[in-house]
């Protein structure tokens, strides 16, 4: 296995301070009263090449922006902008696409003044616009060494999802299945602190990633690829995308029955991201009994709904504490709003979890519940069960004829 050498270690550190000081230049440039950054609608990076997909005012001047948009880069190393631009019209937005022959290239080392001031070309057929559909869950392929994916999702953090998550890895483990572990929580990687492998950096080995052996299970992460805890990952959502693409197509997965997805929190661009491009068996939903976490749990299950993913059940996480001085037992954040929740969406009440101070202590320290078998396992045990009971019927069929 060839391992990651401090070259390439290097190297990546010098992309990753250019790719840093390129956002910088497009959140700072302004088209009018508004940074360019928002009207980024896809951004690819290729050495020193950028290339940008943008939703530009009717009235803005795309020749113009390119040019000060390389003048503005080439001290970073960008020596060349591919822009893809679609003018907005201003009758209710309705858009305009460029003109086929308007240059979408620029060299950024060009400092030739004409080059700006050239008037765009005009034709009279423009580029239609663009009207393929986003992928479908029916249209993915199964992948070929994975039978099952499951995401675990929450409407809102603060639920315990990365702790229902590693804790029901572990029992589908434990009952005999090979199990992968996939943090696809970019902006808060948690997975390596909690199976203790926060130390443990995967290998490549014919440019792919070897995922991390963490007690058994096949597990990647960032969190993995970062230099430490503190460090932050400051992306917009198409470099976040991107990077969980990259984590799981770049991985030389092991034949596995189940690779479970920690989610990040909320319904945006990583969620409808892996909705349209990873094969997904079903999602489990993670809530507590408070109302608000319902409302938020709520708009996870129909975001699956829309997405065509079957929503496998509900976990209520949280849903009842004892106390530890005097055995008192209370439903600190209500009670029954996760079987509400299952019932108004004919979906399992696939268990419920104690708030307990043992289970968080034992995440903390990297030894879920599971793995260290205390009084709390029973319960993600019988949520793993549950979800074996019912998965079958939502498999997708694998094409072993594949070559992956």
């Amino acid at each position: 296995m060839k391992k990651i050498t401090p070259s390439k270690s290097k190297t990546s550190e010098q992309r990753a301070a250019r790719d840093s000081s390129v956002d910088k230049v497009l959140l700072g440039y302004e088209v009018g009263e508004t940074s360019i950054a928002q009207m980024v609608t896809g951004l690819d990076r290729d050495g020193d090449q950028l290339t940008l997909d943008l939703r530009l005012p009717q009235d803005s001047d795309p020749e113009t922006i390119q040019q000060e948009l390389g003048q503005l880069l080439q001290p970073h190393g960008i020596k060349a902008i591919h822009m893809n631009v679609r003018l907005l019209a201003s009758d209710k937005g309705a858009s305009t696409s460029l003109p086929k022959s308007m240059p979408k290239t620029t060299d950024a080392m060009s400092k030739s003044s004409s080059a700006s001031q050239a008037p765009a070309q005009s034709n009279p057929d423009p580029e239609p616009p663009i009207s393929k559909a986003a992928p479908t869950q029916a249209s993915l392929s199964p992948h070929p060494h994975i039978r099952h994916i499951i995401v675990v999702a929450s409407g809102k953090g603060g639920v315990g999802k990365s702790t229902t998550t590693v804790n029901i890895a572990l029992a589908l483990q434990k009952l005999g299945n090979r199990v992968g572990v996939l943090d696809a929580d970019i902006y808060g990687p948690s997975m390596p602190t909690m199976l203790g492998v926060a130390d443990v950096r995967p290998e490549l080995e014919n440019e792919q990633f070897i995922p991390v052996n963490a007690h058994g299970m096949a597990m990647l992460s960032i969190g993995s690829l970062l230099d430490g805890d503190n460090t932050p990952v400051a992306w917009r959502g198409p470099k976040a995308t991107g990077a969980l693409m990259q984590l799981f197509n770049q991985t030389n997965w092991p034949q596995l029955d189940y690779l479970v997805i920690d989610m990040p929190p909320g319904t945006g661009d990583i969620q409808l991201t892996l909705a349209q491009r990873i094969p997904v068996t079903g999602a489990v939903i993670v809530t507590t009994p408070q109302h608000i976490a319902l409302l938020d749990a709520q708009k996870g299950i129909e975001m699956f709904n829309k997405t065509n993913i079957p929503v496998l059940g509900v976990v209520e996480n949280m849903a009842l504490h004892t106390c530890s001085n005097c055995n008192h037992t209370e439903a600190i954040f209500g009670v029954g709003g996760g079987e509400r929740i299952a019932e108004q969406y004919h979906v399992p009440l696939l268990g419920q979890l104690p708030l307990a101070t043992g289970i968080r202590a034992q995440v903390d320290k990297g030894e879920p519940s599971v793995l260290a078998d205390d009084e709390f396992a029973p319960y993600y045990i019988s949520i793993a069960k549950n979800i074996e009971a019912n998965i079958d019927r939502f498999a997708k069929p694998i094409d072993n004829k594949r070559i992956f």
